[in-house]
């Protein structure tokens, strides 16, 4: 069961960013429910199953989006393995650490995003649009942190996300 919920919830954060999100969103920025999993699962797995859950999810969200594929699904790994190696030092009952991990992922997902961006286009306009839907998705990345870190926490620890072998 663990699995299957694991393998369902990208797809239902991607159906809810783009639909019930984008209908209330801040300024135009919607938030990154996917990051926002990717974060919270390697801060519960460790760099390894981190990396490689926000390598797929990542893809995922590229063949969802259609545009550019691999960005994100490069972006994702990164930042999934760095909070994985951080995760051994961080008190994961106080939700603050999943909130200060979403903000940290937010602010590195962006720019790995516009440095692969830099990298793979030929014209990239670059505007102060692109750090006010930063600023703006950082915020709404940290609203939705709060609530769904303490589901994750509440399933990883005794719910349908634990590992089968703990107690």
């Amino acid at each position: 069961m663990r699995y299957f919920i694991l393998a369902l919830l990208p797809f239902l954060a991607l159906f809810l960013q783009s639909t019930i999100f984008r209908t209330f969103s801040i300024h135009g920025a919607i938030p990154d429910m996917v990051l926002v999993l990717v974060v919270f699962y390697a801060l519960f797995n460790g760099a390894r199953k981190g990396m490689v859950y926000g390598v797929i999810c990542g893809l995922l969200e590229d063949l969802y989006i259609g545009r550019f594929i691999g960005i994100n699904s490069i972006s994702k790994g990164i930042i999934a393995y760095i909070v994985g190696r951080l995760q051994v030092n961080v008190f994961k009952e106080n939700f603050i650490v999943g909130v200060i991990g979403v903000i940290g992922g937010t602010l590195l997902n962006s720019v790995l995003l516009f440095i692969l961006s830099l990298t793979s286009f030929e014209v990239f306009n670059l505007d102060h649009s692109i750090f006010v839907d930063m600023l703006y998705q950082g915020i709404y990345n940290t609203l939705i942190a709060i609530p769904i870190y303490v589901w994750y926490y509440r399933s990883s620890s005794r719910g349908l996300l634990r590992e089968v072998g703990e107690r």
